[in-house]
C-alpha cells in the first residue's frame, strides 16, 4: 500500500511528526526554508522554519492535523527520504514554499537531487473540504484517491455538515478502481479494504462465493454468495463486481445515533443497480452477541444514501445462525450491517394500546382537573400539606397526559420546532411526575414513621422546589447540546410486522432515553417500594392495636396499602418486566393502570377528605403543615 504521507511506514507502526514554523505567511509568491527530519523511538519529526505553525501527526490508530488554529487535511506524493539510512541521525531538507494562502498552502520537501515529496494542506473549513472533494470527483487519481478521500473525512471529521457529498465522491472512486482493474485484486487501507472481484458466469450455481476484504484489525472475514442473475443481462464475458469493508461507521451513523454489531460492508457493480433480485444476495456477518441487550434484538439493515440517509430494512431478512454469525438475505445490493435495535411492536396491538392511553390520559387529564380547581375552591384544603402534594402530581400527571396526547399529531407537522416543544413537555412533565411521586413517599414517611420530632421551615416551599426544579436541571442539560446533536424530536416507532411505523415525538436516541429516565424511575422505584413496605408494617402494627379496642375490617386496609401503591407510582414498575414489546399482557397492564393514575388520584383525595371530615383529631397528625408544627419534643 503506498503511504498517505513522507515516507512508507515500517510495519504500519511508524508516527510522523510535523512541526512547521516560521515561514513569512500570507505570500502568494514562493519561499524557501531548511528543516531538519529526525527519528527517534518511533517517532519522526520535520521540523521547518516557518510562521505557519502546522502541525501532523500520523500513527497507525489516525491521522491528526493543525493548520493556523484549525483542524487540517494533509496529502503529500510519496517518498522514502530514509532509504538505506538507519534512522538515528537528523536530516536536514530543504523546503520550498509554493503557494501560501490563508486556509491553503503548498510545499515541496527534499531536492532533486535526493529526490523530493510535494505536499498540500487545507484547513478543514467546510468551504474549503467541499471545494476539495469536488476537485477530487471531477479528477480522480486512480487507485491513490481510493484511500485519499477516506482521509479528508478522518482528519475534518469535526468540521463535516453532512456526508452526502463525500459518500457520493468515495462511491464515485470506488467504482473507478473496479473498472480499472483488469483481474481480481484486493486493495488495502487503513479506513477501507476493497476486493475486486471477476465474476464467473460459468457455474452452474445460482450464487458465487466472494469473501470481503479482510481489515487489518479484523481477524474474521465476512462472507458473501453474489446471485448470477444479477449478471445474466450483461454482455461483458466476465462483470466485476466491487466489496468494501469498512473500518469505521462514522459517515453511516453521523445523522442519527445508531448501533452497529458488525462492520459495514459495501456491495457494487460499476454503472449499475442491482435491484429486486429473485435469488436473494446472503451475507454472513461475524457479531458480538455480548452486546445484545435485554430490550434489544438484531436486524439485518442497508443504508438508504439515495433518499434519507438512514437504515431501513426493506428487502432484507434476518437469521441469527449462531452466537457468533447473523445470515442477512436481501434483494438489492448498497452498503449492509447488523444493526441492534429496539424490540419492536406488531401495527395491531399498537392501535389498541393507542386508543386504551388515549381514553385512560382523557380520563386522567380530566379528573386531574377536577382536583385541581377543587383545591383552588377550597380555602381550607390549601392549607393542608398532604392535599397540596396531591394536587402538585396531579398537576404534573395533568401537563403528561395533555401533551402525551398531542405527540403523534404533533410528529405530522413539518415544523420541527413543534415536536420539539411537545417532546421536552412530555420528558419534563414525566420527570416532575417521578419526582413529586418520590416526595410523596418522603411526606408519608415523615407523617407515618417519623411522626415527632418534625420541624422543616418552608417545607412545602423546599419540596416545590424540588418537584418542579430537579427535573428542569435534567432537561436543561439535554437541550444545552442541541444545537450539536439534539435528543429531542420526531421518533419513529417501525411495526414488527409490516414496513411501515408511527411517529411519535419524544428523546430520539435511545441511550438517552435509558440513561436518564429508566435510572430517574429505578431511583424512584427503589425509594418508593421501600417506603411503602416500611408504611405497610406500620399500618399493620397499628391494627393490632386497633384490634384490642375494636374490631377492623382487613378490606380497609388493603385498599390504604392500593391506593398509596397509585398514589407513590409503584404500578410504574412494570417496565422492568415488559423486556421492550415482547410481553404483551404486562404492556397492556401498564399502559392500563398508568395512563389512569390521575383518576386514582382523584379518588384517593375524595376518600380522604371525607374520612378527615368525619375524624377531625386524625387532621392535625396527617395534614398539618410541617413548617408551622411546633418545632420543640
Amino acid at each position: 500500500m503506498e503511504s498517505r504521507m513522507l515516507f512508507h511506514r515500517v510495519a504500519y507502526m511508524t508516527l510522523l511528526l510535523v512541526v512547521i514554523h516560521n515561514i513569512d505567511g500570507n505570500k502568494a509568491g514562493p519561499a524557501q526554508a531548511f528543516g531538519h527530519l529526525t527519528r527517534y523511538n518511533d517517532t519522526i519529526e520535520l521540523s521547518i522554519s516557518a510562521e505557519l505553525n502546522i502541525i501532523v501527526n500520523d500513527a497507525i490508530k489516525g491521522l491528526s492535523c493543525n493548520f493556523r488554529d484549525y483542524r487540517c487535511y494533509i496529502e503529500c506524493s510519496f517518498h522514502n527520504f530514509f532509504e538505506n539510512e538507519n534512522f538515528t541521525t537528523s536530516k536536514k531538507m530543504f523546503v520550498h514554499v509554493k503557494n501560501d494562502a490563508n486556509t491553503t498552502v503548498d510545499f515541496i520537501i527534499g531536492d532533486a537531487e535526493d529526490g523530493n515529496s510535494s505536499c498540500t494542506v487545507i484547513a478543514c473549513l467546510q468551504n474549503d473540504i467541499d471545494n476539495l472533494l469536488k476537485r477530487k470527483e471531477e479528477r480522480m487519481k486512480i487507485p491513490h484517491d481510493l484511500f485519499n478521500i477516506p482521509n479528508i473525512k478522518k482528519s475534518c471529521s469535526r468540521n463535516f455538515s453532512g456526508y452526502v457529498n463525500y459518500t457520493r465522491v468515495e462511491k464515485k472512486a470506488i467504482n473507478s478502481v473496479i473498472q480499472m482493474s483488469s483481474q481480481s485484486q484486493i486493495y488495502s487501507g487503513e479506513d477501507l479494504a476493497l476486493s475486486v472481484v471477476k465474476m464467473d458466469l460459468n457455474t452452474t450455481n445460482q450464487s458465487v462465493a466472494v469473501a470481503a476484504p479482510l481489515l487489518f484489525d479484523q481477524s474474521t472475514q465476512i462472507e458473501t454468495w453474489i446471485p448470477v442473475e444479477a449478471f445474466q443481462d450483461v454482455s461483458k464475458e466476465q462483470p466485476k463486481v466491487g466489496i468494501v469493508t469498512y473500518s469505521s461507521d462514522e459517515q453511516f451513523t453521523s445523522l442519527r445515533n445508531v448501533v452497529l454489531v458488525s462492520k459495514v460492508i459495501r456491495i457494487e457493480v460499476p454503472d449499475r443497480d442491482i435491484v429486486n433480485l429473485a435469488k436473494r444476495l446472503a451475507i454472513h456477518f461475524p457479531v458480538n452477541m455480548t452486546t445484545v441487550f435485554k430490550n434489544f434484538t438484531i436486524s439485518c439493515q442497508f443504508f438508504d444514501e439515495k433518499a434519507t440517509n438512514t437504515w431501513k430494512t426493506t428487502g432484507c431478512n434476518t437469521t441469527l445462525i449462531n452466537s457468533s454469525f447473523v445470515q442477512c438475505l436481501c434483494n438489492h445490493m448498497t452498503p449492509f450491517a447488523v444493526l441492534l435495535t429496539e424490540l419492536e411492536i406488531d401495527q395491531y396491538h399498537w392501535k389498541i394500546l393507542s386508543i386504551i392511553s388515549y381514553i385512560g390520559c382523557g380520563l386522567s387529564a380530566f379528573f386531574c382537573g377536577c382536583s385541581i380547581l377543587s383545591y383552588i375552591v377550597d380555602r381550607n384544603g390549601r392549607k393542608e400539606v398532604s392535599r397540596s402534594i396531591h394536587v402538585s402530581l396531579s398537576a404534573a400527571l395533568f401537563l403528561l397526559n395533555i401533551t402525551f396526547m398531542l405527540s403523534e399529531w404533533a410528529a405530522t407537522i413539518n415544523q420541527d420546532g413543534v415536536c420539539v416543544f411537545v417532546a421536552v413537555a412530555i420528558h419534563y412533565s414525566l420527570l416532575c411526575c417521578f419526582t413529586w411521586m418520590a416526595i410523596e413517599a418522603l411526606h408519608l414517611y415523615l407523617l407515618l414513621v417519623r411522626v415527632f420530632n418534625i420541624y422543616i421551615q418552608h417545607y412545602m416551599a423546599k419540596l416545590s422546589l424540588i418537584g418542579w426544579g430537579v427535573p428542569a436541571v435534567v432537561v436543561v442539560g439535554l437541550l444545552i447540546p442541541f444545537a450539536t446533536k439534539p435528543f429531542y424530536g420526531t421518533k419513529e416507532m417501525p411495526f414488527s410486522d409490516s414496513g411501515s411505523s408511527s411517529k411519535i415525538c419524544w428523546i430520539t436516541e435511545a441511550y438517552i432515553n435509558y440513561a436518564v429516565n429508566i435510572s430517574y424511575l429505578t431511583l424512584l422505584f427503589l425509594f418508593n417500594t421501600g417506603i411503602l413496605i416500611t408504611v405497610s408494617k406500620k399500618i399493620c402494627l397499628l391494627r393490632k392495636v386497633d384490634n384490642r379496642h375494636h374490631k377492623m375490617p382487613a378490606w380497609k386496609d388493603v385498599g390504604t396499602v392500593l391506593g398509596l401503591m397509585c398514589l407513590l407510582g409503584t404500578t410504574w414498575g412494570l417496565v422492568f418486566f415488559t423486556s421492550g414489546y415482547t410481553n404483551l399482557p404486562v404492556l397492556y397492564l401498564f399502559c392500563i393502570l398508568n395512563s389512569l393514575q390521575g383518576f386514582y388520584i382523584f379518588v384517593w383525595m375524595c376518600v380522604t377528605a371525607k374520612k378527615n371530615r368525619k375524624e377531625p383529631l386524625y387532621d392535625t397528625k396527617s395534614t398539618t403543615d410541617i413548617s408551622k408544627s411546633d418545632p420543640g419534643p
